[in-house]
Parts: structure tokens; C-alpha cells; sequence
């Protein structure tokens, strides 16, 4: 995945919004550079395991991969993605289908990048991440780091996406 990078610098920070999310333990701790790379600061549920992050950027982006890091017994497991819904709800995760699902393993929750269909996340200015279960059925969810990578802009090469079908 040459020219991928880390997409940090084009989230739009005053648009984020993290549902279910306790005030002590915020979104911004696993995504803003220097919190996210610190176990002790981490993005915790409130009422029960699932969260909702909706991530707008400031510019259209193509995400190659995500890294998701979280504890082994109160990391996410069940994990949904969706592109450029405006302002997605719980209820509204229920009814629409999701562009892409992942289920995590606790090996797959020390932070290695997990590569995304590319045709599905080119063109992206919102992307919004549930956590829909965790490894344990645990109360809470932890989660230690989500890191996001990609390129700017909206055209993709088709020889990456053979690539990467080559390899899946």
C-alpha cells in the first residue's frame, strides 16, 4: 500500500462525535497524535458496550486500512464501518446496512493495521465506526488507539486494488 499515510491531519476535530462515550475517557484520547500512542488514556463506553464515532475530514480521503488497539478482554470484537452518513445514530446503525464488518480477534487487538476494501472507501469525507460488541461481553468497552490511514483526495490506483485482492 505505497502512499498510504496516517490520515490525522485531515480530521475535522469540531465535527467529531463519539455516542455512548464516558466524558472521563473521550474519542480524542485514541485518535489525536501523542494520547492515542498512551494506554492509560483510552475511549471507554458508558452505558453499556457499544460505541458510535462519527469522524468527519476536512477533505475527501481514501482509507487503505485502520489499526484498532484495545485490551484483550474489553477491546472491541465486532466492529462496523460506514462512509459519508451525516450524523448516524444507534438506530439508525441497526437499519442500514454497514460497508464493511470486522471481527476482531484479541491477537488482532495489539494495533497491526487491518487492510479495508478499497472500492468501498474511496471518496470519504465521513467515516463512522461502531463498536457493536467487545472480546468478553464485558460491560464496557476499552479501546487504547484507532488510527486511520490512507491518502487525500478521490482517485485510487487500480493496480493497488489488484494488489490487495490478490493478497485477500
Amino acid at each position: 500500500m505505497s502512499g498510504a499515510k496516517d490520515l490525522l491531519d485531515f480530521i475535522d476535530w469540531s465535527c467529531l462525535e463519539c455516542l455512548n462515550e464516558q466524558h472521563a475517557h473521550p474519542a480524542t484520547n485514541v485518535l489525536k497524535q501523542g494520547y492515542r500512542e498512551d494506554d492509560g488514556l483510552f475511549l471507554e463506553s458508558d452505558t453499556d458496550e457499544q460505541l458510535l464515532l462519527n469522524i468527519h475530514f476536512n477533505q475527501k480521503v481514501r482509507i487503505h486500512s485502520i489499526t484498532i488497539k484495545g485490551p484483550e478482554e474489553e477491546g472491541p470484537k465486532v466492529v462496523k464501518l460506514y462512509t459519508n452518513r451525516m450524523s448516524l445514530g444507534f438506530s439508525d446503525a441497526d437499519s442500514v446496512p454497514c460497508v464493511q464488518q470486522l471481527d476482531l480477534t484479541p491477537k488482532e487487538l495489539a494495533g497491526e493495521p487491518i487492510s479495508l476494501k478499497l472500492t468501498k472507501f474511496n471518496s470519504v469525507t465521513i467515516l463512522s465506526i461502531l463498536i457493536d460488541s467487545n472480546q468478553s461481553d464485558a460491560d464496557t468497552t476499552k479501546v487504547f488507539k484507532i488510527c486511520l490511514a490512507g491518502q487525500a483526495g478521490d482517485t485510487f490506483n487500480v493496480a493497488e486494488i489488484k494488489k490487495q485482492e490478490e493478497q485477500g
